[in-house]
């Protein structure tokens, strides 16, 4: 989607709303996350303690009928969630321009342990009893007595000077953070006085109605709109005619998945297993109509509530989701709303008491007739129709953390630790364009100076700099170590920190950490193919071509001991392939079911190096042709999704076969063998250097190892072709290294 970024004021303050919000959420996820942890392990208990006692097993039944009436609690909520959006906007206050001038609360000063005395030897806790009167009257008594009298006043004075030591010592650091809390506040003050300036001058702008300003202020109004069900995009395209004072938007929609495709969950007590009922589609589809109804209705609300100064006299709004293109195969925005509304029409309605789509159809709304297959209605207008520039929120503009200025590189993970609750410091800028923070764990117990280093690489982080900070920890007498990379690690720097107190954060995970924060980032650009190009992880540029450069000010050769040699031509999105596996997230018997996914980049039969192993840990090769993608829920079902993407241009010229494996996940003993898993398969999507089928399932039943190879992409005669195994191997992801060559302690 076509747009310009906004860079102004309320695009700040709209970005900083939607990082609270995504906050929130996350806050809520993690939540959640934890009560079901804990009720599972509740179940475990039952089910272990019921198998000899009948009283228990009808509990332990009693508790599974709770879990799938909680379930089905769930999933009726979150429809009752969907049928009232727009409820849930009406009940939210109007916003109001002037709400921005008011001034932020200074955070108090809070200085956690520096706060708190040295507490001072208790004197009483040294004296020495004296001896009774008969016992006084011996000499050598006496002379014993005064010697402990002695010893224990020598120990008083020691333990009093150090803690008056250490008391001095604590008074200073509190001085000193309290003046740097002092300069912090006036530099706050300082940036919130000429915030409020920039403010006024926005208002200014948007009450005398140019373009920019109203497309501005109305664009963060939406990105900042609060108040949405959990996973609802906020991405959207703006553009304001001055002459018609018409506001023409395109919002992004959620997808059919919205909604729940389970309609209850019952617990059957003959196989001990929960039994997902799914929901009619007749009443996904009539459910889904009225989400996209409600959801139009609602941000048409949201832009004339805010409007304060009367400058809209009509609005243009077009839904879109983003979903595939018949005719080209491709993902692309599918617009399945549009509706032109006069303020005159829709300040006559009476919303609290309409049906949202026949209002929104009484409003001249066109909706898809079949939203569900992504049928596509024709916009009313378009934001690029109109004359000036476009505004946009969200979406791909998500700063890409390769070209990212080094000073806000440093800024982005000081807050990223600081929102995980440590407090933080950074240090001067580095002279590899890297970031140094300092934090610090306030845990009375546990708590201490944290070493933070980042890599803003672009190819493997060498084990040398994993080395390095181990130094780096010890020389600051620090707990841990962190080293954060765009990048990744190979086996050799996970196996150099076990045991050690160093932890290393790739790329991938960098992102996801980011955005569990609200913060935001993204590893190069993104293309229509999914990947990235250019100066991404997966960019077509990082090797030694001319794109190639690293952001560390290296020559694009992988910065510390990374070797990238793909070229500069390489990584175009059509010559990419995806893998994508899939399976059942829990077994028959309702344990929840993990499969790691690995790649092996092999010659004759054996993987390159170390480094051209691909796992969960080494999320990428050096060169970036093959990368492992995160695994993820699929929405409404109850199945895991993994994807593996390959570039066979990226290859290094030795690689004849890409072994492609799946084994369970090795954390708890004994390890869940393979034959517990169902509905594994593999659905595949080649470029056009690579044939393949597009669908291929795994026969899992009775298999008792832990690991299968699941097929491998093979080069024969110059032609690459993906070929499905199936083939069990014994020993989990060890095994597997172990047969392809990979060196394992």
């Amino acid at each position: 989607m076509a747009g310009r970024r906004n860079n102004g004021v309320l695009a700040v303050w709209a970005e900083a709303q939607r990082q609270e919000q995504r906050r929130e959420e996350a806050r809520w996820r993690a939540q959640a996350a934890e009560q079901r942890r804990w009720e599972r392990e509740q179940r475990e208990a039952q089910k272990t303690a019921a198998r000899g006692e009948r009283e228990a097993q009808r509990a332990y039944q009693q508790s599974r009928e709770a879990e799938a009436a909680r379930r089905t609690a769930e999933l009726d909520g979150r429809v009752e969630e969907l049928r009232g959006l727009l409820a849930a906007g009406l009940d939210r206050p109007a916003f109001r321009a002037q709400s921005l001038l008011a001034p932020r609360p200074v955070p108090p000063f809070e200085p956690g342990r520096l706060g708190e005395p040295v507490p001072m030897p208790d004197q009483a806790r040294y004296q020495v009893p004296p001896p009774d009167r008969a016992q006084a009257r011996n000499p050598g008594v006496r002379q014993q007595y005064e010697q402990y009298v002695a010893q224990a006043r020598a120990r008083f004075e020691q333990d009093w000077y150090a803690a008056q030591a250490a008391e001095a010592e604590r008074q200073r650091r509190l001085g000193e953070y309290h003046g740097q809390y002092l300069e912090w506040v006036a530099r706050f003050r300082r940036e919130d006085e000429e915030r409020a300036a920039r403010t006024e001058e926005s208002l200014r702008r948007l009450r005398s109605g140019e373009a920019e300003a109203v497309q501005e202020y109305f664009s963060a109004v939406l990105y900042a709109s609060a108040g949405w069900p959990e996973g609802f995009p906020h991405r959207l395209v703006a553009a304001w005619e001055a002459s018609s004072r018409q506001l023409v938007v395109n919002w992004e929609l959620p997808g059919p998945d919205v909604v729940p495709a389970t309609g209850r969950v019952r617990y059957v007590k003959a196989d001990d297993r929960e039994a997902e009922v799914a929901r009619p589609a007749t009443e996904r589809k009539a459910l889904y109509r009225e989400v996209l109804a409600q959801s139009a209705l609602r941000v048409v609300t949201e832009l004339y509530r805010a409007d304060g100064d009367g400058l809209l006299a009509s609005v243009v709004l077009n839904g879109f989701v983003r979903g595939i293109d018949p005719a080209t195969g491709r993902e692309a925005e599918r617009f399945l709303t549009t509706v032109t509304v006069d303020r005159a029409e829709f300040s006559g309605l009476t919303l609290d008491r309409v049906a949202a789509v026949e209002c929104f159809q009484g409003l001249g709304g066109v909706l898809s007739a079949r939203p569900e297959r992504l049928d596509e209605v024709r916009p009313d207008r378009l934001p690029e129709t109109v004359g000036g520039s476009v505004a946009g929120q969200g979406g791909e503009d998500d700063p890409d953390l390769f070209e990212m200025d080094p000073i806000e590189f440093e800024e982005l993970i000081a807050e990223l630790f600081r929102l995980r609750g440590f407090r933080v410091m950074t240090t001067a800028r580095s002279g590899d364009a890297g970031v140094d923070v300092v934090a610090e764990d306030l845990d009375p117990v546990t708590g201490g100076r944290i070493v933070i280093q980042a890599k803003r690489y672009r190819s493997t982080v060498s084990p040398t700099a994993v080395r390095d900070l181990d130094s780096t920890v010890r020389h600051h007498g620090a707990i841990k170590g962190i080293l954060v990379t765009t990048a990744g690690f190979g086996p050799g720097s996970y196996e150099y920190i076990r045991n050690k107190p160093l932890t290393l954060v790739s790329g991938p995970e960098l992102v996801e950490l980011l955005a569990e924060q609200g913060l935001r980032g993204r590893l190069g650009e993104r293309t229509s193919g999914g990947g990235a190009n250019g100066n991404g992880a997966n960019g077509s540029g990082s090797g030694n071509g001319a794109n190639g450069s690293g952001s560390d000010g290296s020559d694009g050769t992988g910065g510390a001991g990374g070797a990238g040699s793909g070229s500069a031509a390489a990584g175009t999105s059509g010559a990419v392939s995806t893998v994508a596996l899939s399976w059942g997230s829990r077994t028959a018997g309702g344990d929840p079911v993990e499969l790691d996914v690995s790649a092996f980049l092999c010659a004759n039969g054996r993987v390159l190096d170390d480094e051209h192993f691909v796992f969960f840990n080494n999320p990428q090769d050096p060169d970036g042709a093959v990368r492992l993608h995160p695994t993820r829920s699929v929405p409404g079902e109850p199945v895991r999704r993994a994807e593996l993407t390959l570039d066979t241009a990226r290859l290094a010229p030795a690689v004849d076969e890409v072994v492609v494996a799946v084994s369970t996940e090795e954390e708890e003993s004994p390890t869940l063998p393979l034959g517990y898993v169902h509905g594994l398969a593999l659905g595949g999507a080649f470029g056009p250097d690579v044939t393949g089928p597009a669908r291929w399932e795994a026969g899992t039943g009775g298999v008792p190892e832990s690991a299968m190879v699941v097929g491998s992409f093979q080069r024969r005669g110059g032609v690459w072709t993906f070929e499905p195994s199936g083939t069990p191997v014994p020993g989990g992801l060890a095994g597997l290294a172990v047969r392809w060559g990979v060196a394992v302690e």
